[in-house]
């Protein structure tokens, strides 16, 4: 079995005017969908972060790719995973650059498209999924509902602008508002909420407003993405002791591994056990060494995209098991590919001890490319199909409205600065820590 053919195309979905510590989402966020195709006729699909950058990265392998066994091309194209094409640093920290724009990550990005493919065709060629060809460990995934703070607005513009849905969420009570229309849409039993966008104490409030409503049983978590001091971080972990302490986490409260670990050490102080969850201070296998010694983060965040596909996630859920540390999973804005993909590496990844973020809710039924329409969460979670490979196909003519749709809107690079300043102030920055 030989690659024959390797298609890259660049898709706008529709986003709404999401708010977090990095600025605020465009009208459409970007991906890439890759197929590969084989001598065979199998197609392999994935789905990676997007724009004119990210697509430029996976047609650069071609070359190695094309004419490969999808078998052994996987493994010929690991030194991508640790390469740094700046040549300055193996840094690669989210800290100040939104995913998908890490030059740091490039290769692990590329090389995580790339895998996934394989493993679909792989998957059809046996005819199993992709979870069991890794080892299945469980037969549906949980997912976390991800509510954040909203501008009004469904993403879109011009005759493609959208319903919005949610409406606008600029306060507690429309994040409690908008977090029972997604549990009652979607089943969820835990939920995320992103911070760092308004003033501390207001977001402890929301929070308090989010366990009043939903219950001491149901896990609770908030990511400001380091928008606080050490001392602000403290404080709100301090104020949300009972909030976060039944399955939930503060998630990367502050910036760097050295001021998590002495956010960790004044909430022990004050007798908070409050787990720290991380996807900022740690992105790589480097990291956690340091991570470890200084007792900075008890949950990472992987991501089997930039932390460079399925079995590097695998290799770390093992490593977090050895050193007694907690896993989840994180997510930004996709499609159904990347949904599946999720669910098949969470499926073959026995660590993962927290529900999974998802993105998916902010998505579109208008704009999803997988033949069938939208993947279907029950009671929050997503069921391993019983088909081959990731167990979805591509609807050709969503995929046409999706490319055609990129190259219609003038975003080629995710810019969440550029849109606070376009949209709500001319001048802002993002500065860290801001509170």
């Amino acid at each position: 079995m030989k690659i024959v053919e390797l298609r890259v195309h660049k898709v706008a979905i529709a986003d709404p005017p999401l708010r977090s510590s990095y600025g605020l989402h465009a009208p459409y966020a970007l991906r890439c969908i890759l197929e590969l195709k084989t001598d065979d006729g199998f197609t392999g699909i994935a789905e990676a972060h997007g724009g004119d950058a990210q697509g430029a990265a996976l047609e650069s392998v071609r070359g190695q790719v094309v004419g490969a066994d999808p078998f052994q091309v996987i493994n010929r194209l690991g030194p991508l995973v640790e390469a740094d094409p700046t040549g300055n640093s193996a840094d690669r920290s989210q800290t100040f650059l939104v995913p998908g724009e890490n030059p740091y990550d490039t290769g692990a990005r590329v090389f995580s498209a790339v895998e996934t493919a394989c493993f679909d065709i792989i998957g059809k060629a046996v005819g199993k999924p992709v979870c069991d060809l890794l080892g299945r460990a469980r037969d549906e995934v949980p997912f976390s509902a991800y509510p954040f703070y909203k501008h009004a607005g469904g993403g879109g513009e011009g005759d493609d602008k959208r319903e919005d849905e949610y409406g606008e969420c600029l306060s507690p009570e429309t994040i409690v508002r908008q977090v029972v229309q997604m549990r009652k849409q979607y089943g969820f039993a835990s939920f995320k909420f992103k911070g760092g966008v308004l003033e501390p104490d207001i977001e402890v409030e929301t929070m308090k407003a989010l366990y009043r409503e939903l219950g001491p049983d149901v896990p609770l978590r908030i990511d400001p993405n380091s928008a606080w001091t050490v001392e602000t971080s403290i404080r709100v972990g301090i104020a949300l002791k009972e909030e976060l302490g039944r399955g939930g986490y503060l998630e990367d409260p502050t910036a760097d591994i050295a001021g998590m670990a002495a956010v960790r050490r004044g909430l022990l102080k004050a007798g908070v056990d409050t787990p720290l969850a991380s996807n900022v201070a740690v992105t790589g296998f480097g990291d956690i060494p340091e991570s470890v010694k200084q007792d900075a983060v008890q949950i990472v965040l992987c991501d089997h995209h930039y932390w460079g596909g399925m079995r590097q996630v695998q290799h770390l859920g093992k490593l977090c098991k050895t050193f007694g540390l907690g896993m989840s999973m994180h997510s930004n804005s996709h499609l159904g590919i990347s949904l599946m993909a999720m669910a098949h590496v969470a499926a073959a990844t026995p660590h993962l001890s927290y529900a999974c973020d998802t993105h998916y809710p902010w998505s579109q039924a208008k704009d999803e490319v997988v033949l069938g329409g939208r993947i279907k969460f029950v009671n929050g979670c997503v069921k391993i199909p019983n088909k081959p490979g990731l167990g979805v196909e591509l609807d050709y003519d969503q995929l046409a409205r999706g490319v055609e749709r990129y190259a219609k809107c003038p975003y080629r690079k995710r810019d969440d600065t550029a849109e606070m300043r376009k949209h709500v102030d001319p001048n802002w920055k993002r500065v860290l820590p801001r509170w």
